[in-house]
């Protein structure tokens, strides 16, 4: 457990929960197959089973190094404040007093990003949606998720908070990988925005990217500005999603270069890391050892998540 006299830990995470669906349509959005009457039989029984073993993991991201749950979380996949209003008040959350920043996004499917923060610890300033612009092969423009903009305060601390989920990668990596970029110059742009107002801002740019530490888009992001603590944790035995076999690690976490100083720096990175326990993982067949995915294609599967939540704690120096 990480514990030193004088320090105050804090857990910033993320996690993309997989279509965390209610079961009513939406006549807006490409909701379809996930109400009871379409061939996933999505119901009220498989939508609380959801919210519990999510409240569970969530709960768990941090605890063993300081005692307690993220102080923030950034999700992606989530399709209205309803079901995040749900997730928070299910068993394991509902006496962690987390809150909701969340706005719709225009996104076809009706998926959305949206950051949970603990309101006895966290302050909310301000939250903004960023429209990212993509357009398809054809010119047309191509609907995504938003950029979800938190400004926070943690203590005598602002922070500025960016959950992201990029344009996937279903048509193929470099057929789409100009989608990725478009969303990484958007990122880039809020965050020239912020540091415009204070140049020594702190900001954390998490999400699922579709794309590893090492691509073009991540590194265009990354620069000068922020150091990326994933970049160490993809291995070949270990990421936050597989592929074929392979292990990948869209989900990461950025942090502004401020939070490693470490000579007169009261607010401090300490480590990162991918929140895989076995109760997370298939446990048999030739899919063990990978994300317990709530579906397989069209099947249900009946777990939480096709990708592990990531997480990085930050300590604070009490003077």
């Amino acid at each position: 457990m990480l514990k030193k006299e004088n320090h105050n830990y804090y857990t910033f995470a993320f996690y993309n929960v997989e279509n965390l669906f209610d079961t009513q349509n939406d006549p807006k959005t490409l909701d379809d197959d996930f109400t009871a009457k379409s061939n996933r039989n999505w119901n009220e029984k498989r939508f609380r089973k959801k919210l519990r073993k999510m409240g569970r993991a969530i709960s768990q991201i941090g605890y063993n190094e300081i005692g307690h749950p993220p102080v923030l979380i950034g999700l992606a996949e989530v399709e209205n404040r309803y079901v995040l209003e749900e997730l928070v008040s299910s068993k394991y959350l509902k006496h962690k007093h987390y809150g909701i920043a969340h706005i719709d996004s225009p996104d076809e499917r009706g998926i959305d990003t949206a950051l949970l923060y603990r309101k006895d610890h966290l302050q909310i300033k301000n939250i903004t949606a960023h429209t990212v612009h993509v357009v398809n092969e054809e010119g047309i423009r191509d609907y995504t998720r938003d950029i979800l903009e938190v400004e926070a305060i943690l203590e005598d601390f602002k922070i500025h908070i960016l959950v992201n989920h990029w344009p996937s990668r279903r048509k193929g990596v470099e057929e789409t990988a100009f989608r990725r970029m478009a969303a990484s110059e958007k990122a880039h742009e809020i965050v020239q925005q912020i540091q415009a107002v204070d140049p020594n801002a702190r900001i954390v740019v998490m999400g699922d990217f579709n794309d590893d530490p090492e691509s073009d888009c991540i590194k265009h992001l990354v620069g000068t500005t922020f150091y990326n603590p994933m970049e160490l944790l993809l291995t070949r035995d270990e990421g936050s999603v597989t592929y074929k076999g392979g292990w990948f690690l869209f989900d990461q976490i950025l942090i502004s270069n401020n939070f490693m100083q470490q000579h007169g720096n009261d607010f401090r990175f300490q480590k990162a890391a991918i929140f895989n326990p076995e109760h997370l993982k298939e446990y048999k067949g030739r899919r063990k050892g990978s994300p317990f995915r709530t579906f397989l294609g069209r099947r249900y599967a009946g777990g939480l998540s096709d990708h592990f939540p990531v997480y990085a704690i930050c300590s604070i120096e009490q003077s």
